[in-house]
């Protein structure tokens, strides 16, 4: 009878290896978090009536995190600086949803305006009565070279994504403390994980995010009912590419490059709201093979280094040959 179920496990370990081989063979998220979208709760569920604050709700991930939680049932709380931007997000919300128009308010901000941010959050509870999930997604992003970029843009950088994230934060943690519950969400990025060529400043400012929030999180251990989440996208289909700081301050970006390459933002803010319906601590969101990348940042450091220095070389080429950053990976280098 021994042998029988010792020759079973034989069987079965590499059936299981297996499975999981090919399960990150077509895999976009760690493995927790595809998990939980297989077998955990469902956000339609668990999300339903909350109240839910997103900054930077006006494009890219923010608005379609707006899209997405409006079907949830969620009520929404919609910041970002273009108020105009906001209305037309949030009539997109109630043309999709069952929302009403009193589940829905618009609150412009500014995340360098930190002096603002007691008044906003003042204003976002006393409209709802409370705060149940503030997702900090407002930032943005960087492409040039270290050696071509002023300092006022690594300070823009800080101020922005890590300063302006870390104010807000400050101001709903003692609601959600005095309430012993809540849902702090802070967008990072994979190159807070490792980083990358032509985004010195970004990477800086999100490895502050983990950080920071990875400190958080042990010092609220009173606090079980309260969780903090980082988000670690690659490559989403969004505007941030377009909105991308340059060598100086105020000079735009020559191109944004295709962006059809990477993951569909729909599937990223899926995934986000399967890891916080599900209370997952960190996600990594990425399609291959730069999930794969990261992996092997975490459990084979020497020969990561070994792909960054290979891949990181031709991505600074195809920057200067003035193609898209993101998609370096996917195009030949220019010849003259």
């Amino acid at each position: 009878m021994d042998l029988c179920i010792v020759s079973a496990l034989w069987c079965f370990i590499p059936l299981y290896l297996l499975i999981h081989f090919m399960f990150f063979i077509f895999a976009d998220a760690d493995f927790t978090l595809l998990w939980a979208s297989v077998i955990g709760q469902r956000p339609e569920t668990k999300l339903k009536g909350l109240v839910v604050w997103v900054t930077g709700a006006s494009s890219g991930i923010g608005e379609e995190l707006a899209y997405q939680l409006a079907k949830c049932g969620s009520r929404l709380i919609l910041s970002a600086r273009r108020e105009d931007e906001l209305n037309r997000v949030k009539r997109q919300c109630l043309d999709n949803s069952s929302l009403q128009d009193e589940d829905i308010l618009v609150l412009p901000l500014d995340l360098l305006k930190r002096k603002s941010h007691e008044e906003k959050t003042k204003a976002a509870i006393q409209y709802f009565g409370h705060i149940d999930i503030l997702i900090n997604n407002g930032g943005r992003s960087q492409r040039s070279l270290c050696l071509e970029t002023s300092v006022d843009v690594y300070q823009a950088l800080m101020e922005l994504n890590f300063l302006g994230t870390v104010s807000i934060t400050k101001q709903v943690l003692p609601h959600m403390t005095q309430r012993g519950t809540g849902s702090i969400v802070a967008v990072s990025s994979v190159v807070g994980l490792a980083g990358a060529p032509l985004a010195t400043g970004y990477s800086a400012s999100k490895h502050a995010l983990q950080g920071f929030f990875n400190s958080l999180r042990t010092e609220l251990t009173d606090y079980p009912n309260i969780l903090i989440s980082t988000v670690c996208p690659g490559p989403v289909q969004s505007q941030i590419v377009h909105n991308a700081f340059t060598e100086e301050l105020n000079k735009p970006v020559a191109t944004a490059g295709n962006q059809e390459h990477k993951m569909p933002t729909s599937r990223c803010v899926r995934l986000m709201l399967v890891g916080i319906a599900n209370g997952v601590k960190e996600m990594w969101i990425a399609q291959q093979p730069f999930l794969l990348f990261y992996y092997a940042w975490q459990y084979t450091p020497t020969f990561a280094w070994f792909i960054t220095n290979v891949l990181g070389r031709k991505r600074v080429q195809n920057f200067k040959a003035g193609l898209d950053a993101d998609s370096a990976y996917f195009t030949k280098t220019k010849t003259s």
